[in-house]
Order: C-alpha cells, then structure tokens, then sequence
C-alpha cells in the first residue's frame, strides 16, 4: 500500500455554498493536507453523533449495520477512496472474515461512519489526495483583501495566480468545498497549459 495515503476524520462543518449538506474534513497522516467530502445532514449527524459520544435513543443505520457485521464474525479491514470524478468520491469496504475476503463499493459518507465505529483505517490514493487535498495553514501571502466575489464572475476568468490566491482565502476562512472547487478550476488551466506547451 506504498501509494495509498492514511486520512483521520478532521472534522464536519456546515457548507457555506449549498444549503442543507456537510462538508467532512479528512486529515492526511503526517501531513497538512486536508480533503473536503460533501455530505448530508443524515450522514454528517451520525458520524458526529459518534465522534462526540452521543448516544442515540434507538441505533442508528450505521450502529445496526456494524452490530450485524459483528454478529456474525465479519470485520472491516479498511475503507479506500479509489477515485475522485464529477465532484464525486468513490469509496470501498474491505470486509473479511476466517474464511474469504469481500470488497464492497460505497458511498464515501456511509464508509466513514461505518470505519469510525470499528477504528478501521481509512486511505485514499495519492492521485485523489492531489486533486481534492487541501494546505491549510497561517499562510497570510494567501490573503487577498479585493478578492471578487466567487459567484460574480466564473472562475475561468482568473489567471492562475489569482485563483491560488482565492483558494487560500477560502481555506482561511475554513469554505472547504470552495476551495477545492477553485482547487479544480486551477488543474484545469494547468493541464490546458501543458497541452498547448507541447504543441
């Protein structure tokens, strides 16, 4: 597993660009990337509700699901974020018991809260870290007092220097899923970069 990358649950806020969604904050291990994954109001209560202790009068989907597993001898190996695409994570459950081992596809959401009620260990490939990993930090070069509102003009628009200078911004001001949207924008241009380089 040399190329994949172990993530800790960061975090959940409250999504400053769609109404009614979460954003979960994935850690890097040993580094200060973090990775914005877009989620509901059911899922991000109940990753919370466990993070926090919270114990629910009657189980929650995810309890019953890991009371199940538990039943009957079935454990979580690990959760891995494959691939990135459309703005959407996809995730896998790697499930084992004494007699076989099953990989079971998933919403990013639901992986998470399964993982962290079993301490499993979560992991992504280093191509998803790089394109939705996030640098937060205190990085004040990144803070622009002029910077245009997001929704007036299309991101497009913007050299790529302004763009970086936008999503440092956006991280600053904890718009995760913002930022990584600028963070795409700026791939974009520079993939298009490359191409014209080598015509």
């Amino acid at each position: 597993m040399d190329d994949l990358i172990k993530l800790s649950v960061y975090g959940i806020t409250y999504s400053q660009v769609k109404d009614g969604v979460y954003a979960l904050l994935l850690a890097e291990e040993n580094g200060r990337r973090r990775i914005p994954v877009i989620v509901g109001v059911a899922e991000a209560q109940s990753i919370a509700a466990y993070l926090e202790r919270v114990q629910p009068s009657r189980p929650l989907t995810h309890d019953l699901f890991v009371s199940f597993s538990h039943a009957f001898g079935v454990q979580l190996d690990k959760v891995l974020i494959y691939k990135f695409e459309n703005g959407v994570f996809y995730s896998e459950l790697s499930f084992s018991n004494d007699e076989m081992q099953v990989k079971i596809d998933s919403r990013t959401s639901d992986a998470i809260a399964i993982a962290v009620r079993t301490n499993s260990p979560i992991y992504a490939t280093q191509q998803v870290v790089e394109e939705t990993g996030l640098i937060l930090g205190d990085d004040k070069e990144h803070i622009v007092a002029d910077e245009p509102k997001p929704r007036e003009v299309s991101l497009d628009r913007y050299t790529i220097a302004t763009l970086e200078k936008m999503m440092g911004r956006a991280a600053e001001e904890e718009k995760y899923e913002r930022a990584a949207e600028i963070k795409a924008v700026i791939e974009k241009k520079r993939a298009s970069q490359n191409l014209t380089d080598k015509e």
